[in-house]
């Protein structure tokens, strides 16, 4: 079982438990915040330390699923496709002391890391593919976040139907796991868009919402709580856990 379901699972059990019968947990609020709490329990017993499995190239998906958000359509990225996205750039800023800002041909230069992990998807599928790029934690040493920075913000060129943009967020430990990457390729081949060309985030040990498509800027911040909704995550924002471990 999901370890991650497993806390929040057994927490509500005992407290169904304990509980007289015939009262609504649900709508009760002290049951809801310790429901919530699961996900800073997980986090604190399971951490981001362990790695996520690493499978065969037989194992690869051929077709690996597209889900989410359309593909971005709007100029901006119409012009980056244009240009095969020369023209893109990648800002890192925020709680700096180096503000950075990559090209494509800049991040394909810096040491690559490949992987074969296992994307777990929300809605309950998951789909196994072969990915390349940079790991975050080299990207962040360059940047030297500055002390007191504890969060990670990726800010993305995809929106919602309302003109709400996706983002999400990572803390520092899971920002410097070894297997988070800046994602270029998939199964050997340069990023499409539809899977979030040209770079997206990879997160493995996370839910696959952590996994940020069309990333354009990352923020080093202290707190994420004037960030959109402050919940850390666009999905988040909308009730999802934020930390999201598997």
């Amino acid at each position: 079982m999901n370890r991650r379901l497993f806390v929040a699972s057994s927490i509500g059990a005992a407290l169904a438990a304990c509980s007289p019968i015939g009262t609504a947990l649900d709508g009760n609020a002290g049951v809801q915040r310790v429901l919530g709490s699961a996900d800073a329990l997980d986090q604190l017993v399971i951490g981001t330390r362990g790695m996520a499995r690493e499978y065969r190239d037989a194992d690869v998906d051929a077709e690996f699923r597209v889900n989410g958000f359309d593909t971005p359509s709007d100029t901006r990225y119409a012009s980056y496709l244009a240009d095969t996205f020369s023209s893109y750039r990648l800002i890192v800023d925020g709680a700096v002391k180096n503000r950075l800002t990559f090209t494509l041909p800049h991040l394909q230069k810096i040491a690559q890391q490949t992987q074969i992990t296992r994307h777990d998807c929300v809605e309950g599928w998951s789909a196994i593919g072969k990915w390349s790029g940079v790991r975050l934690r080299d990207v962040l040493d360059l940047a030297q976040p500055n002390e007191g920075a504890k969060y990670v913000v990726f800010r993305c060129l995809d929106v919602d139907p309302s003109g709400t943009p996706y983002y999400e967020s990572l803390d520092m430990q899971q920002a410097h796991h070894p297997q988070t990457l800046l994602a270029l390729r998939l199964n050997g081949k340069p990023l499409d868009p539809d899977h979030g060309a040209p770079v997206r985030l990879r997160v493995p040990t996370q839910l696959g919402y952590k996994s940020a498509k069309w990333v354009q800027r990352i923020e080093v911040v202290s707190s994420l709580g004037t960030i959109y909704g402050g919940g850390g995550g666009y999905w988040e924002d909308q009730g999802y856990q934020w930390y999201a471990g598997i």
